[in-house]
């Protein structure tokens, strides 16, 4: 009976285990998600992903998952910070970027957000770093990422009139509807090739307008205002499909405008404005 009982118990434990390591592998939390590419070092590959599988001009919403390369399974680190280059003919430069956190209601995943404020090209090119720890060990992954130009214009760089140079970002509409759409944008200032802080305490009035239909606009727009995580929310109202210049106006905490300037009958667009068609 004694030896009846261990076997039973043996099988029962190796079950069990097998049960375990089985769930942690088919875990899947990226059915959403579409990969982009997979940096590696000796003992991990580091998963990439996207809504829509690639990277682009502009702002990007990026997931990443750490997998172990002999035992394929998921792991967690500890810490996780990420640095990206740009390498270009005579110098190089950073941009702005989130710190990496784990993704809200999943166990897998990680993410964070990159603003390329320009696409790379034949001779010049990104190049991303990931620095992490796991069980006290730290490791690092480096690789390029390509980085295309975005069709329309979803980021912009550009000096103000306070001779500070500035980066902003639309990262929202993502998927334009005919409705009152979020609007939500990034505003980060340079403060050196390496580092761009975002900008607190300013304002974005803006302008939505339809160039090819006599440069109409629509009502009930919102303005945006400093909210959640540093970002500027608003609203933008578009009520017709077709191709629409957001016009922008920025101005800092003390009411100055910093760039951009007002639609009228005599000026058509600001100098300061983002592109979206759907």
């Amino acid at each position: 009976m004694k030896k009846i009982f261990f076997v039973a118990a043996l099988a029962m434990a190796f079950a069990v285990t097998s049960c375990s390591q089985d769930d942690q592998q088919i875990i899947d939390e990226t059915k959403d998600l579409k990969l982009v590419q997979a940096l590696s070092n000796d003992t991990h590959t580091i998963e990439l992903f996207t809504a829509d599988g690639a990277l682009e001009q502009g702002h990007n919403q990026i997931w990443l998952r750490f997998k172990n390369k002999t035992t394929q399974l998921v792991e967690t680190p500890e810490t996780v910070t990420w640095k990206p280059i740009m390498h270009m003919t005579s110098m190089n430069h950073s941009c702005p970027f989130t710190s990496i956190e784990k993704s809200v209601g999943k166990e897998t995943l990680m993410d964070g957000s990159i603003v390329f404020q320009m696409p790379d090209n034949e001779t010049e090119y990104w190049e991303l770093t990931i620095d992490y720890s796991i069980d006290g060990n730290t490791f690092t992954a480096v690789d390029r990422v390509d980085v295309p130009a975005s069709e329309h214009q979803r980021v912009t760089s550009f000096m103000g009139s306070d001779n500070k140079r500035y980066i902003m970002a639309l990262i929202d509409p993502a998927e334009p509807q005919v409705a009152a759409n979020d609007l939500v944008i990034g505003v980060y200032q340079m403060q050196n090739m390496m580092n761009f802080p975002q900008v607190n305490g300013y304002s974005i009035v803006h302008d939505p307008r339809m160039p090819s239909m006599g440069n109409h606009s629509s009502p009930r727009n919102v303005n945006c205002v400093q909210g959640l995580e540093g970002l500027y929310y608003g609203t933008v109202s578009l009520t017709m499909t077709g191709y629409w210049k957001f016009n922008l106006m920025l101005y800092n905490d003390q009411g100055t405008l910093i760039k951009g300037e007002e639609v009228t009958e005599l000026n058509e667009s600001s100098s300061l404005y983002f592109e979206v068609e759907f």
